[in-house]
């Protein structure tokens, strides 16, 4: 039953911040954006009986990015970029724990595709970014080796786990590209909402991940 009201309270306070941006309700995404992350620790307390400490430290962290991003001024993205930096070495560390066995043939599959991604991305936005050049090369680094690891991981095992955290990565590139796009190359409210949109869901994704042992699930 908790765990009901743990996905109702994720769910609901999602829509809420969504429609915030759509109707430009900014007291709605204020309020209620910092609580998404929150309201999504809560849900995995209530799913399994053994929490992974750094996937829960990673959701802690992305709540302070989310709160610093709810303001402008390039000193507050660069902390907010921070949080997420640190929060994306805690989901590397949760994947790399999963990983038996490491090829070349499937490091160089992961490290083609993203590297690309990151590449043409920061081609695009290259002198738009300015002084914020190094920060986001850095982040986009990282968050790339979130998902290249979790693309090894799912090459090795081809389970659902693995699959659900490959799938969360890429989902969270598209939400950080598209985030860069709207901020410093072309703003636009289809953009800002796609963020969101596709930000709750890679979390999301990532959630079920964590959650797909039903051996460490809570009976309800």
């Amino acid at each position: 039953m908790v765990k009901k009201i743990a996905l109702f309270a994720f769910l609901t306070v999602s829509l809420l911040d969504i429609i915030g941006i759509i109707f430009k309700i900014d007291s709605l995404t204020f309020i209620f954006k910092p609580f998404i992350l929150l309201a999504l620790l809560f849900l995995y307390s209530q799913s399994v009986e053994y929490r992974n400490r750094w996937y829960a430290m990673a959701l802690i962290f992305c709540f302070f990015g989310d709160v610093f991003l709810l303001y402008s001024g390039e000193n507050v993205f660069k902390f907010g970029l921070s949080f997420f930096l640190i929060a994306h070495l805690l989901f590397i560390a949760v994947v790399v724990k999963r990983i038996k066995k490491v090829s070349f043939v499937n490091s160089l599959m992961g490290l083609i595709p993203f590297g690309i991604v990151l590449y043409l991305l920061l081609f695009l936005l290259k002198d738009s970014l300015k002084d914020l050049f190094i920060p986001v090369l850095i982040y986009g680094v990282v968050i790339c080796i979130f998902g290249i690891v979790s693309l090894i991981d799912f090459l090795n095992t081809k389970n659902k786990k693995s699959l659900l955290m490959l799938l969360g990565a890429i989902v969270f590139i598209i939400s950080d590209a598209i985030l860069v796009i709207n901020k410093f190359y072309n703003a636009a409210l289809v953009l800002q909402v796609s963020v969101m949109v596709t930000y709750i869901f890679a979390q999301y994704l990532i959630y079920s991940s964590m959650v797909s042992d039903k051996r460490n699930l809570i009976k309800n």
